[in-house]
């Protein structure tokens, strides 16, 4: 066992060479230093955990702690701060469970089933907008973002009419080039919103899952209003981009694209490979902080330290997947983690799913020439954001 080198660590990896290729340096480090130590931005050092094995291991691991108050971000300067009420991806047990309990029957295999007619229609309406809009389109402003932020809004009970100014908060809170001000600014604009929207669904309950944890949890508005915030927030960001960026992937594989077109039947398999091949989950979301001393992958992490796992190249781990850097929608299911992995696993991948194996065939039915309308290196994309994804997809059809 050893411990950090006596050289400087580097920073986390975040550059890239193409939107859809991983950092670059995360396969070198996995292959030679899979728990490496990096620099954070707050001055603290930390370690980076890049292999599918070990990345399982700590998200599986008790002794690693996801609560908010001991973790250090590699990407961002905030000082570490404890989840607000109701936010419990980032608590441990038992707060952690208590309230995930509470969710867990909004968000079953059956309820979301039910949904599927809804999701049906809310897709048609944002390929009836993309058509509408002309050519060149912004996919991701008449198709990605509109889909999950539509739903998300009609489960939660949010009015949907109020979507850009969420949209524009979360954004502000999430990027790691905001200014401290604005972020504070911009979650204490989002909190009063959603204050208001909890205080109402108390008074006048609904059939949406906010009245439904409000009433049937015995919630108070503090963590009712915490809940509401994270819901909120993952669940248009996370689909979103994959939409967009797995509708990038495809476009950029042709061969994949027409598998696709000419088989429908192998959606659900092209979904779970476009998750692992795109991994949209990046800083900030899969950090823990060791409880204890731990060995991990013949290091001592001290106990306190923070640990960020990398989605990203555990997905693309050769000791797991065949060839992994080439996008093949054949493949056999796979040991994926862009779900997550352990007690923290998303809690709405069977909605995200359901949402993307309706959507992409629906996109490549009406639109059957789509193409990219500019070149993928001049896509832009959200690389200073928790949550990867383009900030604007032009295309033709």
């Amino acid at each position: 066992m050893t411990e950090a080198p006596s050289r400087r660590p580097a920073p986390l990896p975040t550059e890239r060479a193409t939107p859809l290729d991983p950092p670059t340096g995360l396969a070198h480090l996995r292959e030679h230093q899979p728990v490496s130590p990096i620099a954070h931005p707050d001055g603290t050092t930390g370690w980076l955990v890049t292999s599918n094995a070990l990345v399982r291991e700590v998200l599986a691991d008790p002794r690693f702690s996801s609560r908010s108050e001991l973790i250090h971000s590699p990407m961002r300067t905030d000082p570490p701060t404890p989840a607000p009420r109701g936010v419990f991806i980032g608590m441990d047990a038992p707060e952690h469970p208590r309230y995930r309990k509470l969710l867990t029957g909004q968000f079953t295999v059956r309820r979301i089933r039910q949904l599927t007619d809804r999701i049906e229609q809310i897709v048609e309406q944002a390929l009836d907008a993309t058509e509408a809009a002309g050519q060149p389109a912004d996919l991701i402003q008449t198709f990605a973002l509109p889909i999950p932020s539509l739903l998300i809004c009609e489960l939660l009970g949010v009015p949907y009419e109020s979507h850009e100014d969420f949209e524009r908060w979360t954004n502000v809170m999430s990027s790691a080039g905001s200014a401290l001000a604005d972020a504070q600014a911009a979650e204490a604009a989002l909190t009063a919103f959603l204050a208001g929207i909890v205080a109402d669904k108390r008074a006048r309950p609904t059939d949406d899952v906010l009245s439904g944890v409000i009433h049937e949890g015995s919630l108070d508005d503090e963590e009712a209003l915490g809940i509401a915030l994270m819901l909120l927030v993952a669940g248009h960001e996370t689909t979103s981009g994959m939409l967009g960026l797995g509708t990038l992937a495809l476009l950029t594989h042709p061969g994949q694209l027409a598998l696709l077109r000419e088989d429908p039947a192998l959606i659900d398999g092209a979904v779970e490979e476009l998750l692992r091949y795109v991994t949209i989950a990046q800083f900030d979301v899969g950090v823990r902080a060791a409880l204890e001393d731990v060995e991990l992958g013949g290091r001592l992490i001290r106990a306190g330290d923070s640990v960020s796992v990398s989605f990203i190249a555990a997905n693309r781990d050769p000791d797991v997947f065949d060839d992994p850097d080439t996008l093949d929608i054949t493949r056999p299911p796979g040991r994926h983690v862009a779900f997550g992995h352990g007690a923290h696993a998303c809690l709405g991948q069977q909605l995200a799913r359901m949402e993307l194996r309706i959507a992409f065939p629906a996109l490549l039915r009406r639109f059957p020439g789509l193409r990219l309308a500019v070149p993928v290196e001049e896509i832009p994309v959200r690389s200073e954001m928790p949550v990867y994804g383009a900030y604007r997809l032009p295309v033709g059809w």
